[in-house]
């Protein structure tokens, strides 16, 4: 019988604002993942880009399907022979003065196969370090749950804040979700206090394998993010984890034990809410 089981990476960077030092570094770990025998790579949010202010990344916006980034994207990933989940690169927004925060996927011929916009925004006052964040000042929210085949399974795309919404990961359930990517740049505060507890729980709730890849590091502006880029399977064990820098984490995608899993504890055939 043919092997169930798929590797699948997260790539964790400190991303700055020198664009071309962010996409030499992110080639440099996609090869090494690849290397690894990874099928499918996931890029952390702003993995081109991190300036002092949400805003400065409007500078970079793209046209859909027309870009240094998003060629940059489909380049890799064809070289590589692997699939790319993006990470986010701002793309075009109806507001001139905004972006949307793009999840672009690609496949192993370098193809554009689906795109997610990035549905909730952190808007919060983080008293511990007096910072505060308001992205839907210069970033305009996607609207819809995307989940598509892929190599490793179906493929349910989510971005950093989404993590905090579960209903959005049960309406990728209805749609026959098995692996979640989560690109992310997680705050060092609220990522000590709440990312390992949330990316699991999403793996066990929905049965999923997630796979979490997130900033870690000192960023412009004394920013600082939380790391701790993961892989967790649907019983909630960390597979991998990388805590802090840049490096890359890689795991199997094991589709049996999945199938097992949700077989002898069939949760989710058991909810009598569903999400509309």
């Amino acid at each position: 019988m043919r092997s169930q089981k798929k590797k699948v990476a997260a790539i964790q960077l400190a991303s700055g604002s020198n664009v071309s030092a962010n996409l030499l570094e992110t080639e440099r770990l996609a090869e090494a993942a690849a290397k690894e025998g990874a099928q499918l790579i996931v890029l952390p949010e702003n993995f081109a880009f991190i300036g002092r202010n949400c805003s400065d990344a409007n500078a970079l916006r793209e046209e859909p399907g027309d870009g240094p980034l998003q060629a940059f994207l489909s380049q890799l990933a064809r070289r590589l022979g692997i699939w790319l989940v993006g990470g986010t690169i701002p793309l075009e927004a109806q507001d001139a003065a905004k972006w949307r925060a793009a999840c672009t996927v690609y496949d192993e011929c370098g193809r554009q196969v689906v795109r997610y916009d990035k549905q909730h925004l952190f808007d919060v006052n983080l008293i511990e370090s007096d910072e505060q964040f308001i992205e839907s000042e210069c970033i305009e929210p996607g609207d819809r749950t995307v989940v598509i085949d892929s190599p490793v399974g179906r493929l349910g795309i989510s971005v950093c804040y989404d993590l905090r919404f579960p209903e959005l990961f049960r309406a990728m359930v209805d749609r026959g979700v098995e692996v979640i990517t989560l690109p992310a740049a997680f705050t060092a505060i609220t990522g000590r206090a709440h990312w390992e507890t949330l990316v699991r729980a999403r793996a066990i709730e929905n049965l999923c394998y997630v796979v979490a890849a997130a900033q870690g590091g000192f960023h412009i502006a004394s920013r600082q993010t939380y790391g701790h880029s993961m892989i967790v399977d649907p019983w909630g064990t960390k597979l991998a984890m990388r805590e802090r820098g840049n490096g890359c984490v890689v795991a199997d995608i094991d589709r049996d034990f999945q199938n097992t899993t949700r077989r002898n504890f069939p949760c989710l055939n058991h909810r009598r809410l569903h999400c509309r």
